[in-house]
């Protein structure tokens, strides 16, 4: 565990709604899909940036940032950041995701070993909080978790951070309403 992330939700964490969504443990990509019409991943940044202070790497490396919309609107900022420049295929499939989720890769291929997952309350001080209020709407603060997928010698380090319209998906869309 990093500094100020929590192994478990803190005694302050919200309650209801927002808590079973923090707490998921299988893929968010496919909670969201069972909660809406039509799920879309709007890709607002990929390419190689230095990661973030807390996720403690200096080097350069691929990071992606996307947003997870249900029926147009957005509930979930993702931030991705591969561990090495080159990653092998790890490198190549984050590479060519283009608007796919990533968790529709993480949660299928059988060889992902997903870590603990961590979870942290980010205020105006933490530098993805600038990031998620200036695509998501200003709040004092997100909750976020995250955790790191293995593969191999690679790994990504996901860190999801939980928009406020997110308690607003109420209950599982119907797979024949969804048109499937």
């Amino acid at each position: 565990m990093r500094p100020g992330w929590f192994s478990r939700l803190p005694a302050h964490a919200p309650v209801g709604s927002l808590r079973r969504w923090l707490t998921e443990p299988d893929s968010l990509t496919a909670r969201c899909q069972r909660h809406c019409r039509q799920f879309r991943v709007r890709v607002v940044f990929q390419g190689r940036c230095r990661p973030l202070a807390d996720e403690a790497v200096r080097a350069q490396l691929p990071v992606r940032e996307v947003l997870l919309e249900c029926d147009g609107v957005p509930v979930i900022f993702a931030h991705s950041v591969l561990s090495q420049t080159r990653s092998g295929r790890l490198g190549r499939w984050f590479a060519q995701l283009g608007s796919r989720s990533l968790g529709s890769l993480l949660f299928t291929h059988p060889g992902f070993r997903r870590g603990p997952i961590e979870f942290l309350r980010i205020d105006r001080h933490h530098p993805l909080h600038r990031r998620v209020a200036a695509l998501a709407g200003d709040a004092p603060a997100f909750w976020a978790r995250r955790s790191r997928h293995v593969l191999g010698s690679g790994s990504v380090l996901v860190t999801e951070v939980f928009l406020p319209l997110i308690t607003s998906l109420r209950r599982p869309v119907a797979v024949s309403a969804r048109g499937n």
